[in-house]
């Protein structure tokens, strides 16, 4: 059953003077990353292939993650697209778990669409599980995913 975790890149410094695309982690953007990739790996959700906006913040929190897998740079994640987002993942060959780190507002929307529900708000860091039928990635379109679980920093 192939998994795709959404996850919102951790919480960054406000973007007064920078460019938003060069935003970094604040102190706790980092522990709270560090702590998600540490709750990944202990609930047997370390990703074969990560999705990942070029964005600093995003970049930065998938470092602080720690996880070993092949990684692509995705310019349209950045465009914060929800569409986008769900042509991305369809579009991706093979791999049973799929990590796409990116931005809010696209990948709330994004949990909602692909599973019919989502949670009230989807503050930094927090991290979706979305379970979909046997297939292939290419099979995935709005409602077909199963909500596993939702992990915040405060959980």
């Amino acid at each position: 059953m192939p998994t795709l975790i959404v996850l919102r890149h951790a919480k960054a410094e406000a973007g007064l003077g920078i460019p938003d695309i060069d935003r970094k982690l604040t102190d706790r953007g980092r522990r709270d990353a560090t702590a998600a990739g540490d709750w990944l790996r202990a609930n047997g959700l370390a990703p074969e292939r990560v999705l990942c906006s070029p964005a600093a913040r995003t970049r930065e929190t998938l470092a602080r993650l720690a996880l070993d897998a092949e990684t692509a740079f995705e310019p349209g994640i950045y465009d914060n697209d929800p569409d986008g987002l769900r042509t991305l993942v369809s579009e991706t060959p093979g791999a049973g778990t799929l990590l796409l780190v990116g931005h809010n507002p696209s990948v709330h929307h994004l949990v909602h669409d692909l599973t019919g529900q989502a949670p009230d708000s989807f503050p930094t860091c927090a991290l979706a599980v979305i379970d979909f039928p046997p297939g292939d990635w290419a099979d995935v379109r709005t409602g077909l995913g199963t909500l596993r679980t939702v992990h915040t920093p405060k959980d």
